[in-house]
């Protein structure tokens, strides 16, 4: 990987010198003419660009059209990150496709990339600039994004452009199914590229998302039906963050609700199973309803002592 010269900038900052364009590849792309009336017009919603250029007005337009297979991981992974927030106890944020702009030495907005995702692990930090894009150096930065090559190669332009604009962590995935476009010398798995100094560096491990690994990660982007590996990967991976962070699932509305279900499907089942060896009749369904705002203790000790479901259930109401 190129390294990418950085300059000083004010207290606390650093200002990167950007990657002159013509260095730069975008393998898979058509260049475009796209004026900036027209980037900053509502016209340019939903295209997918790979790069723009505000000097030349020229847009690297991927040629790809929009296929499950470009599109899947970064829908999947919003998913996966829902689901590692509730294991952590507080939710992140998936903002998808979101554009990165940079502004020029007179502050109009530059040139312009677009992930194919993005996330934050504190939805606050997602509160982006006027439409929703990030303004690189005014903005809080995306903790992850994600690249998914398919038909494009984002090593020799786009990640260029990532170290120069200072992104902290960018993953890059090759899914493992492909169309007949698929580049060849692309074979499938996932990189992480974490930013240190001015140059990434191949990690198999998140730092965002401690203790997740890259094949892990592949894995859980390519799966079908999520399967027990990930669910105990995206579960360490949550607590890791909890821990971290000082909380636990049941922070988390959702999990709280689910947990709570859980607990009383468990003490309705063992209720039911002491009334019947006592010779009563009960319905766990029925049981399960009423209690789940109550202990443990409380329901062992009306199964023993009720003289019937009826009497079992107002004892709990």
């Amino acid at each position: 990987m190129r390294a990418v010269a950085v300059a000083e900038g004010g207290p606390g900052q650093q200002v990167a010198r950007r990657t002159p364009v013509s260095e730069l590849e975008f393998v898979g792309c058509e260049p475009v003419s796209v004026s900036a009336a027209e980037v900053e017009g509502p016209e340019w919603e939903g295209r997918r660009v790979e790069y723009w250029h505000a000097a030349s007005e020229t847009a690297w337009m991927v040629r790809e059209p929009a296929t499950v297979y470009h599109e899947g991981p970064g829908a999947r992974l919003a998913k996966l990150v829902g689901q590692i927030g509730m294991a952590r106890g507080s939710e992140a944020q998936c903002v998808g496709a979101t554009d990165l702009r940079i502004r020029n030495d007179d502050g109009t907005q530059g040139d312009l990339m677009q992930a194919d995702q993005a996330v934050y692990l504190d939805p606050a930090r997602a509160e982006l600039s006027r439409h929703g894009r990030v303004i690189v150096g005014e903005d809080p930065l995306p903790d992850v994004v994600l690249e998914v090559d398919h038909t494009t190669d984002v090593r020799r332009g786009k990640l260029v452009a990532y170290a120069d604009w200072r992104l902290p962590e960018v993953w890059v995935e090759v899914p493992d199914r492909g169309s007949p476009g698929r580049r060849r010398g692309l074979p499938p798995g996932l990189r992480i590229y974490l930013l240190e100094g001015n140059r990434y560096r191949v990690s198999e491990v998140s730092r965002a998302f401690p203790g997740w690994r890259a094949a892990e990660i592949h894995r859980a982007l390519n799966e079908g039906t999520m399967s027990e590996a990930t669910e105990a990967a995206l579960w360490r991976v949550g607590r890791a963050l909890g821990d971290r962070e000082g909380t636990v699932p049941e922070d988390d509305l959702l999990s709280r609700r689910l947990t709570g279900r859980g607990q009383a499907r468990v003490l309705a089942h063992a209720a039911v199973s002491i009334l019947r060896r006592r010779g009563i009749e009960s319905s766990a369904e029925r049981i399960a309803a009423v209690v789940r705002d109550a202990s443990a203790d409380a329901v062992v000790e009306a199964a023993l002592t009720a003289g019937d479901e009826a009497d079992f259930l107002a004892r709990l109401a």
